[in-house]
């Protein structure tokens, strides 16, 4: 059964446009409805269907990728990376009532993170997996979640967003430029060249791209300057169960049948060291 919208959502409705008309929404029963009567569902888990008539795309994470991203980031192991957010957050929001997006939110992690640091703003998550987006609608009390594809344009005001995350997602520049405010700020997290280096070694994972940083620079150097650049590394140390999770939420699951990996992952030190480096790089946007 659909459900009605939580404070967080009834919040957004300043924020969000219907993805047919751009009009703004009004909540109407257990839905949001614009003007034409366009209708969008508010999920049974709190998230509005703003993609309903749509299909994903493939690489939606799917419910053994969200499983597993949830019990490994609730085993701590990325902990300091949602705590370098969550301080960067706090201290480039320009209001404190600011209104926040995670574009590409997953299970909603680090948007929670990042609203602990901020205790008067709100956050909204788009992500395309409905799998994911369970969990995004209710991991905080001051973040709504919506289907939608970061590809397409956004079903948001411009100028609405006071900061805006992309933590491994896709980022669509033209369409954060528009919505971030000219005082707002753009986070993006992205592997660093030595991330999970001993797991790509040892289990034939998929490679990060040493060009990666160059060709996000590339991609948001006509919307954005950048500001600052900040790497994060340590070394963690997994028993298999974790190594599984850590493979199984990554792209790389799509590359390795299950047994493969398992066979794999038996063959390591029980517990694995692993490396994990991560690049958060801030970015304004141009006027």
């Amino acid at each position: 059964m659909p459900a009605a919208p939580s404070a967080a959502l009834e919040r957004m409705l300043s924020v969000l446009l219907c993805p047919v008309c751009s009009a703004p929404f009004e909540a109407v029963e257990r839905t949001l409805r614009c003007p034409a009567r366009h209708t969008f569902d508010i999920a049974r888990q709190g998230y509005v269907g703003l993609l309903t008539g749509h299909r994903g795309p493939a690489t939606a994470d799917a419910p053994a990728m969200v499983r597993a991203r949830t019990a490994f980031l609730n085993a701590g192991h990325y902990a300091p990376l949602a705590t370098a957010l969550a301080a960067r957050a706090a201290a480039l929001a320009p209001t404190p009532d600011a209104t926040l997006l995670d574009a590409g939110v997953g299970t909603g992690h680090y948007l929670a993170a990042a609203l602990d640091a901020l205790p008067a703003a709100t956050g909204l998550g788009l992500d395309t997996s409905p799998h994911a987006l369970r969990s995004a609608a209710r991991i905080h009390p001051r973040a709504a979640a919506a289907s939608w594809d970061v590809w397409r344009p956004l079903p948001l005001r411009t100028d609405s967003v006071h900061l805006l995350l992309n933590v491994f997602a896709p980022r669509n520049a033209p369409e954060f430029h528009r919505v971030l405010h000219p005082t707002g700020t753009l986070l993006v997290v992205t592997p660093a060249p030595t991330h999970l280096h001993e797991l790509r070694t040892a289990l034939d994972l998929l490679n990060v791209d040493p060009t990666k940083e160059d060709r996000l620079h590339q991609t948001l150097s006509t919307t954005f300057r950048r500001e600052d650049v900040q790497t994060l590394e340590y070394v963690i140390h997994l028993p298999a169960p974790d190594v599984l999770n850590l493979v199984t939420m990554t792209p790389s699951a799509h590359h390795i049948p299950p047994d493969t990996l398992n066979t794999r992952v038996a063959a390591l030190p029980n517990p694995q060291p692993v490396t994990v480096s991560f690049t958060v790089s801030t970015f304004r946007p141009l006027n």
